[in-house]
């Protein structure tokens, strides 16, 4: 791509804001999964569920804080249940967002991701917004809100259409599972999503 004369001198003026985007740590989490899931949509069919599954699992084991993840959509109640039921959580939570993204992302027709440099920092986390092109459609809004994990930066909730949280919309339908069931209603349930994910 050619630059022009007047870009290239603002950009030799102010390097260091222009490196600092750059190199927002947040970035990077998010960067490794847009190619893990172009790389299974590329996959397509050919690689069926289960190989899309195996090539996205372990780009959501080092991008998703998935421990996290299963103990804020489970709310209170995590606390009540014992450490062998909070470790089985977490395992069907993980099985359940492998399965998904496996299905939800199955065939390639030319989609790209956007990925905006510009990192919001709100409080101790991070939000990075990116668009899921689709040649000869609007956008699609993914957005990710981050936190720190040991200095590494890690997903823990996910924004569809810039508004809905997927962490509230799991909140909301696992608090009638818990309710009914506790632990081991929850562990079924997730492991019934993994095994027809939507």
């Amino acid at each position: 791509m050619r630059r022009s004369a007047p870009l290239l001198a603002l950009l030799a003026l102010s390097p260091a804001p222009v490196l600092a985007q750059a190199a927002d740590p947040a970035l990077e989490p998010v960067r490794a999964l847009d190619a893990g899931l172009l790389a299974i949509m590329k996959a397509g069919g050919g690689a069926g569920q289960a190989g899309r599954a195996r090539m996205i699992a372990p780009v959501v084991d080092r991008v998703f804080d998935l421990g996290l993840m299963t103990r804020l959509s489970v709310g209170p109640a995590w606390t009540t249940f014992s450490p062998a039921d909070q470790k089985a959580l977490v395992a069907a939570f993980r099985a359940m967002t492998v399965a998904q993204y496996a299905h939800n992302f199955d065939g390639f027709s030319g989609e790209s991701f956007t990925l905006a440099p510009q990192v919001e920092t709100r409080g101790l986390d991070k939000l990075v917004r990116t668009t899921l092109n689709v040649p000869g459609q609007a956008g699609e809004q993914l957005n990710y809100r981050l936190r720190a994990d040991g200095g590494q930066w890690k997903v823990i909730d996910v924004y569809y259409r810039n508004a809905i949280s997927q962490l509230a919309t799991r909140r909301a339908d696992f608090a009638g599972v818990v309710g009914k069931g506790g632990a081991p209603a929850l562990i079924q349930h997730l492991n019934r999503l993994a095994a027809n994910p939507k």
